[in-house]
């Protein structure tokens, strides 16, 4: 199957309008292509974000998630919409105030949803036509996330409380209380302390049954599943209502957590573990892998459960293989062992004799079909990313994107693809979106890399270009053919740059060894990866002007430009370091996740010698190119202190630079107005250094 339709850019052609100076606030921003007539940071923020489709019980409605652009209030609102058996897409007036986690009753004729609305984040529901809404649960803590047993009688929620209270209001007056306290002392006796962009606040995520009237509100004591258990489900902190479900008959929840009390933050080693409804300790189901279960889903039937078993302990980008046994857990088997992919976001099949999942293979992000009996592989979709699916009695729908579109809600019948939205058609009329140009070349060892070129937006044959190279994070977080609202190239190609990005070794979708390959090897597998893609895509591409090229980065990708600075400087106008690392050592000891020393096999006092060869403020004194540094003072994954460390070091070398901060962001920045902003910083950096484009 080649490209799905829907994938490919959504409006083709250039224009020839100019790029608009910022407006006012006020104003809001002005919605038009760059003067190339590509894709402006404005077109982008202002876009409808689909999302999370999710098939009625009968399959004959498509309900999902769109995220719109306040500009005003500087924040994303997500409301529900409905596609009815007509193919008619349409916003649900029952989203005013707010949906997230929008899902169908069981019977299909109402939607369940969290919603603020009330003043803190509840259940509410509304009717299938969405036109009313009323609040469901009326609990004294938020709502994290929710699941309704399949007959409709209770819910399972999940909420954040003190595991030593006896009822929930305990730990609402206990944070009320610490809010209102004029000390603001806290102390910690154990790690984690601050999960991604906040303060642990002793608080864990358990699941709460919460039953239900004969009208489908709550009624009744909410009944802690997991009372005593130190353990968090969903996973903090970005866990969701896929790391628990629900059987079949509504008897019993089965969830992952951990349990390691102190030692916890040192092990990625999650467990599934059962949990009746009516109430009682947990079971552990699956005790004997010392590497994370996740993912738990039951058959249609009940009968069987399936799950994501890694194979090691405490390894970043370990592929897990699905897992299938009985509902107790019991006779699993590895329905996948050599299926040298990574397997997500798994669910069966509606019929029980095969199940799906997505995965990264070759730069797309495919969804599988597996046979349940067999555990043979089938890639349902070939290019593009998926970024969200479901299946009713055959009825198969998709999110789906790729570098020439943001996502749509696509449905596949007999291998062939209709599309049943058209979000952001307006947004990008008379935009140009050049084609993603897949490459290959011989990287670390002679194995081969694979990588992408896009041709500056309103491209003319005989100019040449200048350049950015988009280096990616994670650093097993592979580019593939997707739609990003963070660093999307087609941004910089709006802006008249050729883009060339590198999956060097480390990314996934490429086998288990082409990941590994990075583990001990930050500093030098992928940066020659790096040094080989950069000349193989010179030497193919003539209109790319090597001489006019500034190398960027964030998360890892910011680690790999301060590594470049010191040790490949030479083909760069300008650099640019978002989030970037550069005291390794230093960043292993006081970011938020305990295990991440696992990429270096150790921390920095059992490892010094590696620890410096691959740290970069080894190689300052070699650093000569202009650095653009960006960072958010509510990143905990990569704290602030890395950027300070990179901006003193080039002030201290009287190097030119700039810093940017972000105080209200976290790892990602994320709030429309400051995305803007933060971009536009990046754009005229990399311009004021790579000069005008030649005339032809």
């Amino acid at each position: 199957m080649g490209r799905l339709a829907g994938v490919a850019a959504l409006a083709l052609g250039i224009s020839g309008a100019a790029m608009a100076q910022t407006p006012p606030p006020e104003a809001g921003p002005i919605i038009a292509p760059t003067a190339d007539g590509g894709l402006s940071p404005a077109q982008l923020a202002m876009m409808e974000r689909v999302s999370d489709p999710r098939l009625s019980p009968d399959g004959r409605r498509v309900l999902y998630t769109v995220r719109a652009t306040d500009w005003a209030g500087n924040r994303g609102v997500s409301s529900a919409w409905v596609i009815d058996p007509d193919g008619a897409p349409r916003r649900l007036a029952a989203s005013d105030g707010g949906v997230a986690s929008a899902r169908w009753a069981p019977d299909g004729q109402s939607i369940y949803f969290l919603s603020p609305r009330g003043g803190s984040s509840q259940v509410w529901r509304m009717d299938r036509e969405g036109q009313a809404a009323v609040q469901v649960t009326t609990l004294p803590v938020d709502v994290a996330a929710f699941r309704l047993t399949p007959d409709g009688r209770s819910l399972v929620v999940a909420l954040a409380v003190f595991v030593d209270c006896p009822d929930l209001a305990c730990t609402r007056d206990r944070m009320k209380a610490q809010a209102a306290s004029v000390s603001t002392v806290r102390t910690y006796d154990r790690l984690p302390l601050r999960p991604w962009d906040s303060w642990n606040d002793g608080r864990r995520n358990h699941l709460f049954a919460v039953p239900l009237n004969a009208s489908g509100l709550a009624a009744g004591e909410a009944r802690d599943l997991m009372a005593g258990v130190d353990g968090d489900t969903p996973s903090r902190p970005l866990g969701d209502d896929g790391e628990f479900v629900i059987a079949p008959d509504g008897r019993r929840v089965v969830f992952s957590t951990q349990m390691q009390g102190r030692t916890e933050a040192f092990t990625n080693d999650l467990d599934l573990y059962s949990a009746s409804i009516e109430g009682g300790p947990p079971v552990n189901l699956t005790d004997g892998n010392p590497a994370p279960d996740t993912s738990p889903v039951f058959s249609p039937d009940g009968r069987r459960l399936a799950w994501l078993a890694g194979r090691r302990e405490n390894v970043f980008g370990d592929q897990a293989v699905i897992m299938v046994g009985n509902a107790d857990g019991s006779d699993a088997r590895a329905l996948t062992p050599d299926w040298d992919r990574g397997p997500g976001a798994l669910r069966w099949r509606s019929d029980g004799r095969a199940l799906y999942a997505v995965a990264a293979e070759n730069g797309q992000q495919k969804l599988f079909e597996i046979d349940a009996r067999s555990g043979v592989v089938r890639a349902v979709t070939e290019e593009g990313t998926v970024a969200g699916f479901d299946e009713v009695a055959g009825r198969l729908v998709l999110a789906q994107e790729g570098f020439g579109g943001p996502a749509q809600i696509v449905e596949i019948s007999r291998a062939a693809l209709r599309r049943l939205t058209d979000h952001n058609a307006a947004v990008l009329a008379g935009t140009d979106l050049p084609e993603a140009e897949a490459f290959s070349f011989a990287g670390w060892n002679g194995e081969a890399v694979q990588g992408w070129v896009f041709k500056p937006a309103g491209y003319v044959e005989g100019r040449r270009y200048p350049a950015v190279y988009l280096i990616h994070g994670g650093p097993k977080s592979p580019w593939t053919d997707g739609w990003s609202y963070r660093w999307n190239p087609q941004i910089y190609a709006g802006a008249g740059y050729a883009v060339v990005m590198v999956n060097f070794h480390g990314s996934p979708g490429f086998g288990q060894e082409f990941t590994d390959a990075i583990n001990d090897h930050w500093g030098d597998r992928p940066l020659e990866d790096l040094q080989k893609g950069w000349e193989s895509a010179l030497a193919s591409n003539a209109f790319i002007d090597g001489d006019r090229a500034c190398a960027l980065g964030a998360s890892y990708g910011g680690y790999m430009v301060n590594l470049i600075a010191g040790k490949w400087n030479g083909p760069w106008r300008c650099l640019v370091n978002h989030a970037g690392v550069f005291d390794v050592g230093q960043l292993m000891n006081a970011m938020d996740i305990a295990t991440f020393i696992a990429e270096f096999g150790g921390p920095s006092w059992e490892r010094p010698d590696l620890y410096r060869d691959f740290s970069p403020n080894t190689w300052v004194a070699d650093w000569n190119k202009p650095m653009l540094v960006l960072h958010g003072s509510r990143d905990f994954r990569v704290p602030i202190e890395q950027g300070l460390g990179t901006f003193s070091a080039l002030q201290r070398r009287g190097i030119e630079s700039r810093f940017v901060h972000v105080p209200d962001e976290n790892h990602w920045v994320l709030k429309p107005r400051n995305w803007v902003d933060w971009q536009q910083e990046i754009l005229d950096w990399t311009a004021a250094h790579t000069g005008p484009a030649p005339a032809p």
